[in-house]
C-alpha cells in the first residue's frame, strides 16, 4: 500500500468515527429544559404593554395637517382596543423629511425613551414615515431588537413586525423602496422648480419691505421699506452691520418675523439680498444630496437665473452696488465710506491709475473705465508710419533682442502671485531705497508702474524693509484685496506665478519703475512636468519652469521704431516734461457707477430716524 493510499483509508477511518458518534437518539442522560420566557407577539393581549406611536407629515403646509391629526386619532383609538396596553406617548414631527433623523427632535426622543426603557412597542403608519432611508431604518431596528428587552416596531402598511420577521430581506426591500421614491420626489422637485425658474416664475418668501399680492407679486410695505432705507444708509454713512443692529433694536424696529431684538446677521441678510433693488437672483444654493439635505452655495454647479426689473425697488441700484462693494472690502479691512478710484489726470503719468490696496470691491473693468475717462486716445498705440532721411539708417526690419533672453541679474524684476507681489533688491535700488511706494495701472498701455509713496498715503504700500546691516531687502506685498483683480485685468492664470522684468526711468528728483504685462514670463511648477525631461527650459525660479508667450516663438524682439514709441510713451515727455509724482485724483465727472453722496445719505437718515422714533414702521413685522 502505497503512501496515497494510507492517506485515504485514513481519512475514511475519520468519517466513520464522527458517524457513529452522531447517530441514534438523545442520551437518557440529557435532561432537555424547555421554554418558559414569554416570546414577543404583537397580537398577545394577555401581558402588559407600553406603547409609542410615531406620525410624521413632511411638509409644514396647513393642508397637511389633517393627516398628521388623522394619524395620532387613529393610533389612539388602536392603543384603547387592547385592555393591557398603555399607551406611553405620541411623537410626532410635522413638516421634516424622513430622509435624515438628525432634526427629527421627536423621534430622537422617542429612540432615548426606548433605550431608558420606557417603551416595548412602536406603532407606526408604514416604513416611508418611520425613515426613508435605508441606511437609518436598518441601523435603528436593529438598535431596538438589541435592548434588553428588545422594543419591536409595528409598520401597519406592510403588516410588518420587527420581532417577529424571519430575516432583514423583507425590511431591508421596503426600506429601499421607501428611500427611492424619496429620490424620484426629489428629482421631481428639482425639475418643477427649474421649469418654474427657465419661465420667470420665482419663489417669493418673506420678506422685510414687502408683502405678496394674491398672485403672490412682491408689493411695497412702505412703513417696512423705511427700516430697509435706513439700514442701508446707515451702512453707505458708515456704521457697521453690528451697530446698525443696535441701532435698529433702540429704535424699537421689527423683524419680519416680529423680533425686536435686531443681530448683525440679521442685518447683513437685508444689505446682501438683491430682491431690495428690485432685481431677483433664483438657484443661489442647491441640495446636491437628498438624504442629508445640506445645502451648497452654487458656484456655477447648477443653473441660476437672474431677473431685472421683477418688482418695484427699495433701493436704487446703484446705491445697493455701493453696498455690496462695502460689503466685500469689508473682510480685508476696508474702513472707508464710499468707494472710488484715483487715476493720474495730467503728465506723462497721465491715465494710470492708482491701485486701491485695501478696496476689493473693484474689478478689472473699474480699472480699465478710470484709466479711458482720462485718456481715451492712449487705449491703443497708433500705427507707425517711418520714412528714411538722407544720410540716416533704415532700422525697417530690426528688431530690438529682448532683455529676457540676457543675463539679466542687474535688471529690476518683479514676481507675482496671488499669495503675493515681492520686487528684487535692484527695484529698491533704483528707488533710492524707500519703504513705501504705490503700484498703479494702465490698461491701454498694459503697464505697471511702481513710484515712491509716503507713508500715510492712502495708495501706499510696504514694499522693503532695514535688515539688521543697514541695508534695505525686499518685503512680499500681500494684496488679497487686489492680487485677483489684477490678475483678472491682467488676463492671467491665477494657478502660475509670473515675472516681469521692467525699466527705471529717473532724474535728479523722480523715479518710476515700469513693468509690461504682456512680456511677462510664466513660471510654471515643476509638478506639471513630471515625465518629462524639462533640464532644457531655463529655470527662472526654484521649482518652477520659465515660459514665454507664444508670439515670441515668432520673433526675437521688438521691431526698432516701436520699441523707441514704447520708450517715448512709457514716461518721458520729449520736452523734459516730467512730472512723474503728479497725484491721482478721483476723475472728474459721473459715469453709470456714481454713488450717493456722504451729505446726501445723512439727509437722509436724519429724515427717516424721526418716523420711525414715532411708530410710523414699527408695525410692520
Amino acid at each position: 500500500m502505497n503512501e496515497s493510499e494510507r492517506r485515504q483509508e485514513s481519512i475514511q477511518q475519520q468519517k466513520d468515527k464522527i458517524r457513529r458518534r452522531y447517530q441514534g437518539t438523545v442520551s437518557e442522560k440529557v435532561r432537555i429544559i424547555p421554554v418558559t420566557a414569554a416570546q414577543p407577539d404583537f397580537d398577545d393581549d394577555s401581558t402588559p404593554k407600553r406603547v409609542a406611536v410615531y406620525a410624521r407629515v413632511s411638509t409644514g403646509d396647513p393642508r397637511q395637517t389633517s393627516s398628521y391629526e388623522l394619524q395620532k386619532n387613529y393610533y389612539e383609538s388602536q392603543v384603547q382596543k387592547h385592555p393591557n396596553w398603555t399607551l406611553v406617548s405620541i411623537y410626532a414631527d410635522e413638516g421634516l423629511s424622513g430622509t435624515s433623523i438628525q432634526k427629527r427632535k421627536e423621534f430622537n426622543r422617542m429612540i432615548q425613551d426606548c433605550k431608558a426603557g420606557k417603551i416595548d412597542l412602536i406603532l407606526t403608519k408604514s416604513i416611508s414615515r418611520f425613515a426613508r432611508n435605508y441606511v437609518d431604518c436598518g441601523q435603528i431596528v436593529r438598535e431596538l431588537m438589541d435592548l434588553n428587552p428588545p422594543v419591536g416596531v409595528r409598520f401597519e402598511s406592510e403588516n410588518l413586525f420587527t420581532l417577529k420577521m424571519q430575516g432583514e430581506m423583507q425590511l431591508m426591500m421596503f426600506s429601499g423602496i421607501a428611500q427611492e421614491e424619496s429620490r424620484i420626489k426629489s428629482n421631481a422637485m428639482n425639475a418643477s422648480i427649474e421649469m418654474r425658474f427657465g419661465s420667470g416664475i420665482y419663489l417669493t418668501p418673506p420678506l422685510l419691505g414687502y408683502d405678496r399680492d394674491e398672485e403672490g407679486n412682491l408689493v411695497i410695505n412702505e412703513k417696512e421699506a423705511k427700516i430697509v432705507r435706513l439700514i442701508f444708509f446707515l451702512y453707505l454713512y458708515g456704521y457697521t452691520c453690528q451697530q446698525i443692529a443696535d441701532t435698529l433694536t433702540q429704535l424699537g424696529c421689527r423683524t419680519k418675523k416680529g423680533n425686536t431684538v435686531w443681530s448683525a446677521g440679521s442685518v447683513l441678510q437685508v444689505l446682501r439680498n438683491e430682491r431690495h433693488c428690485g432685481a431677483v437672483q433664483a438657484r443661489k444654493t442647491f441640495t446636491p444630496n437628498y438624504l442629508n439635505h445640506k445645502s451648497r452655495k452654487n458656484r456655477g454647479d447648477r443653473l441660476s437665473y437672474f431677473a431685472e426689473d421683477h418688482h418695484e425697488p427699495i433701493i436704487t441700484p446703484e446705491d445697493y452696488f455701493a453696498v455690496q462693494k462695502l460689503l466685500s472690502n469689508a473682510k480685508y479691512g476696508g474702513r472707508g465710506i464710499l468707494p472710488e478710484l484715483h487715476t493720474v489726470v495730467d503728465g506723462p503719468m497721465c491715465g494710470f491709475v492708482a491701485v486701491n490696496p485695501r478696496w476689493a470691491g473693484f474689478d478689472a473693468a473699474d480699472y480699465q473705465e478710470a484709466s479711458l475717462r482720462v485718456c481715451e486716445s492712449s487705449a491703443d498705440l497708433k500705427t507707425i508710419r517711418v520714412e528714411a532721411q538722407p544720410g540716416e539708417f533704415d532700422l525697417r526690419g530690426f528688431e530690438v533682442v529682448r532683455s529676457q533672453f540676457f543675463h539679466t541679474a542687474g535688471a529690476p524684476c518683479v514676481t507675482l502671485s496671488t499669495k503675493g507681489i515681492c520686487f528684487n533688491r535692484i527695484c529698491i535700488q533704483k528707488l533710492r531705497e524707500i519703504a513705501f511706494v504705490e503700484l498703479l495701472v494702465h490698461s491701454g498701455k498694459k503697464m505697471l508702474a511702481v513710484r515712491p509713496a509716503e507713508k500715510k498715503g492712502r495708495h501706499s504700500l510696504r514694499w522693503a524693509r532695514l535688515a539688521g546691516n543697514g541695508g534695505w531687502i525686499p518685503r512680499t506685498i500681500c494684496g488679497a484685496a487686489f492680487i485677483p483683480t489684477l490678475y483678472r485685468l491682467f488676463g492671467w492664470n491665477a494657478e502660475y506665478k509670473y515675472c516681469i522684468k521692467g525699466i527705471c526711468h529717473n532724474n535728479c528728483e523722480e523715479s518710476v519703475l515700469l513693468f509690461y504685462w504682456k512680456d511677462a514670463e510664466i513660471l510654471i511648477p515643476d509638478k506639471i512636468f513630471e515625465g518629462i525631461d524639462h533640464r532644457f527650459f531655463r529655470s527662472a525660479a526654484r521649482r518652477a519652469v520659465a515660459a514665454f508667450p507664444p508670439p515670441w516663438a515668432d520673433s526675437a524682439g521688438t521691431v526698432w521704431y516701436a520699441h523707441c514709441q514704447l520708450q517715448d510713451l512709457a514716461v518721458i515727455d520729449n520736452c523734459g516734461d516730467w512730472r512723474l509724482m503728479a497725484p491721482a485724483k478721483p476723475p472728474a465727472g459721473g459715469g453709470e457707477r456714481n454713488f450717493m453722496e456722504a451729505g446726501a445719505v445723512a439727509d437722509d437718515i436724519q429724515r427717516l430716524i424721526p418716523q420711525i422714533r414715532r411708530g410710523d414702521s414699527t408695525d410692520g413685522g
